[in-house]
């Protein structure tokens, strides 16, 4: 398959993903809910430490929470999706490699999470108050797109162990906070335990949080900003190799287990 047609079948995918999505009553009311119940919660607890400046860090830290959430429940939730309506096999049968098959899930959900951004902030804004002075706003444009990339990728090597399982969402339902802890989405990781820090620095969504935050608050330079911003490019295509491996490997032990459908 040449490169042209995947990001053909790539665009397709996203396009008709988030088509399908959007006219989940469940997805639009998780999407629309969750990231406001995010941004309030956050913010109240900024302003409960007497931190007032970080108000807008805590919007946009809610926002990155409510993305991570629709990647996470979004690619399982897909995957059991399509288990249900009996099209799982027919997709790995079909002649379309099965990593190009999921990329597109689980970046239309990482789409329909960037709705969180817009709303934790504009919600921050009209309810609390909170000014809309970003550092960077140019480089905060861009730094968005890459970590909802990593976020996308994280969830593409997720998607491969999700293939397999019964309930996909018994496995995303404990991975969403630890995950957003780790990457330092709403405090930084600094505050966490020494002995977490590898595991932070290993996360794509560490470095995208961090140039996300880095474009929002004061005092950082566009090299703090561009820095993580390419950690993340970089960390997320290397998710996305390992992904497309470990999918090779799960595809082949559910061929011959034949336990695909797990009926």
């Amino acid at each position: 398959m040449t490169a042209a047609r995947a990001l053909r079948l790539t665009a397709v995918g996203v396009r008709t993903h988030v088509s399908y999505m959007s006219r989940s009553p469940l997805e639009v009311t998780f999407a629309v809910l969750v990231p406001l119940v995010y941004a309030t919660l956050s913010v109240y607890l900024f302003r409960a430490a007497d931190d007032p400046d970080r108000l807008l860090t805590a919007a946009v830290g809610a926002g990155l929470m409510g993305i991570w959430s629709s990647v996470l429940f979004g690619s399982g939730g897909a995957v059991q999706n399509q288990r249900w309506l009996g099209t799982l096999e027919t997709l790995v049968a079909s002649p379309t490699p099965l990593p190009l098959v999921l990329l597109p899930i689980t970046l239309a959900t990482a789409v329909i999470g960037t709705y969180s951004m817009g709303a934790t902030v504009l919600w921050g804004a009209v309810l609390f108050g909170v000014p809309l002075d970003f550092a960077h706003p140019v480089l905060f444009l861009a730094a968005v797109p890459a970590c909802v990339f990593s976020l996308g990728m994280m969830g593409l090597l997720l998607a491969a162990t999700f293939v397999l399982l019964r309930n996909a969402n018994a496995l995303a339902n404990p991975l969403d906070a630890p995950v957003w802890l780790l990457s330092g989405m709403l405090v930084p990781i600094t505050v966490l335990p020494d002995w977490t820090r590898p595991v932070s620095w290993a996360l794509p969504t560490t470095w995208g949080s961090r140039a996300v935050h880095a474009a929002t608050s004061g005092g950082a330079g566009s090299g703090e900003v561009l820095l993580p911003m390419g950690a993340a490019l970089g960390l997320g295509a290397f998710y996305a190799l390992i992904a497309v491996l470990v999918l090779g490997r799960v595809e082949q032990r559910a061929r011959a287990a034949a336990t695909l459908a797990l009926a």
